[in-house]
């Protein structure tokens, strides 16, 4: 179950990781009030009501209004991760090296299983003393 924990955990840091550096686009095309389409990473579509514009001609100066609009929304992810790592000197290097020794060295077991008390004998009880003493455990 420990492991199983560890591996979640590292999953999820790697995920929070990647999003914060992580930058996107969402590309949107409005006709008029309505939304027709949205697209991440990639231009929308549009709706093919554009006005193409050449510009003014010579027999008219009065450009019509385009009812289409384009909204582009970026956002930004962090550009540099920043590793703030300190040297360490040989005195910790040597109290670091002797800690995870003596922790390793606490779990391992004997060679063979030893029972002090395998061959003791309990003392034989001629009266109950918790009834001569009246100790109950409730």
């Amino acid at each position: 179950m420990n492991e199983f924990l560890k591996k979640i955990t590292a999953f999820l840091m790697a995920f929070v990781v990647l999003f914060s550096t992580m930058s996107f686009t969402i590309s949107e095309h409005y006709c008029g009030d309505h939304l027709v389409d949205s697209a991440l990473f990639s231009k929308a579509a549009s709706c093919g009501m554009e006005l193409d514009k050449p510009g003014p001609t010579k027999d008219c100066n009065v450009q019509k209004k385009n009812c289409c609009s384009d909204i582009v929304k970026q956002f930004e992810g962090q550009s540099e991760l920043k590793t703030n790592v300190t040297p360490i000197n040989l005195e910790q290097q040597f109290f670091i090296a002797s800690y995870i020794y003596s922790y390793i060295n606490l779990f391992e077991g004997l060679a063979n299983n030893v029972i002090p008390f395998k061959h003791y004998t309990p003392p034989l009880l001629f009266k109950d003393i918790q009834v001569l003493d009246a100790v109950f455990l409730i």
